[in-house]
């Protein structure tokens, strides 16, 4: 049988590479349709060096946008065109992360989420991580402060009806007036509740964290930093065993120190790289925009007129890569921070984040310097710049 990787049989296997988050030492993994199935021999295949390496798909839950489209565009193919573009670094996964905003622009991004449905060989849409409006102005960040509110119940209940139940995730600011209100509604509903663009105190966040909101977005951004008198909330995130955390190893939202610290506190269940990509992310340096504000990117990094960071362009695989280098961590630690624990964080461990039967066909394939060679989504190839011929 030959057929190229456009047109993918139904079975078929990845074979010569070493397989991880599955079986220990396999050199092969078959596919049957959409998942994971048990090893068949006889399978047609794809050849890999044997130096190579098969891995669990990314999954990215906080990326606001890339090639030129962003989520607050409220455009069903803007959507298609991050998921189609996102396997070119190893994303199979991801939340739709939206911002602060006019209400009506916020509830207009939602019900276009609502209704999309991922395409065939695309990264997966898992739902929505709605960040802010409910945020403190002090740690706006890039997001608008003037479009900032109060936590409240009835506006996100409102807002989780016109995504149809999508909003996985919340980032908040916990401390603010309506704060615990929203904390607790959030938590009898199955949505995770995140710290973040807050001001709160390592006391207040141990609090929210027993209360249920034991999740962090990007760590040590936008919240207060460590300090020996007053560590904040980074510090409870960081210690409390109950708590996950989203961290931008990007080397310049967090340097490569601190991403180290952060590993030697939580280790490596505790916490997930996300990109907290913006529009420009695949399109290289000029002038973008984000919530309404300019945006310049030059030598990859994304500004504000005032010179803050504005999201990112990091692509996933870069992350993979930098947590490596920056923690000095085994291939199975990255894995873990890279997929394992988001798949966890949302809810989707059954089907994602590992590479056993059953489970979704969500992989990539990475060279002997980890460069993504080859990536598929929910078992079809959506990414071979080789074109390779399954055989």
């Amino acid at each position: 049988m030959h057929t190229s990787t456009n047109d993918t049989p139904r079975r078929w296997q990845l074979r010569g590479a070493r397989v991880h988050g599955g079986a220990a030492d396999a050199r092969a993994i078959t596919i049957a349709g959409t998942r994971i199935d048990v090893p068949d021999a006889d399978a047609p295949a794809i050849d890999l060096p044997a130096d190579w390496h098969v891995v669990p798909g990314f999954i990215d839950a906080h990326i606001h946008g890339a090639r030129g489209a962003d989520v607050m565009d409220a455009d069903a193919d803007g959507l298609a065109r991050i998921a189609r573009y996102l396997p070119a670094e190893g994303t199979t996964s991801f939340l739709a992360t939206t911002m602060t905003g006019p209400a009506a622009a916020i509830e207009a991004a939602l019900r276009v989420t609502a209704d999309f449905e991922s395409a065939p060989g695309a990264a997966e849409m898992l739902g929505v991580h709605l960040e802010g409006p409910f945020v403190d102005r002090d740690k706006a960040g890039a997001q608008p402060a003037e479009h900032m509110i109060a936590p409240d119940i009835d506006r996100f209940d409102r807002w989780q009806a016109a995504a149809a139940g999508g909003i996985r995730v919340v980032t908040l600011a916990p401390e603010q007036p309506g704060g615990d209100a929203l904390v607790a509604h959030l938590v009898r509903h199955g949505v995770r509740a995140s710290i973040g663009h807050s001001s709160c105190s390592a006391a207040q966040a141990e609090a929210v964290i027993a209360a249920g909101a034991n999740r962090g977005t990007h760590l040590f951004n936008a919240m207060n930093g460590l300090h020996h008198r007053e560590p904040g909330a980074a510090c409870a995130l960081l210690t409390n065993p109950a708590a996950r955390s989203e961290i931008i190893a990007d080397g310049l939202h967090v340097t490569p120190a601190m991403v180290k610290l952060a590993y030697a506190a939580a280790g490596r269940d505790r916490l997930m790289a996300i990109t907290d990509a913006m529009r420009a992310k695949g399109l290289g340096d000029g002038d973008y925009e984000l919530g309404g504000q300019p945006v310049t990117v030059k030598n990859g990094e994304a500004r504000l007129a005032d010179g803050t960071l504005a999201g990112s362009v990091l692509t996933f695989d870069d992350a993979f890569r930098n947590l490596l280098d920056f923690t000095g961590c085994e291939l199975a630690d990255a894995i873990a921070m890279t997929s394992t624990n988001a798949a966890a964080d949302l809810g989707v461990a059954d089907r994602k984040g590992a590479l056993a039967k059953g489970f979704d066909a969500d992989l990539l394939v990475l060279d002997a310097e980890l460069r993504v060679r080859l990536t598929v989504c929910r078992g079809r190839v959506a990414h071979d710049p080789e074109q390779r011929a399954i055989t």
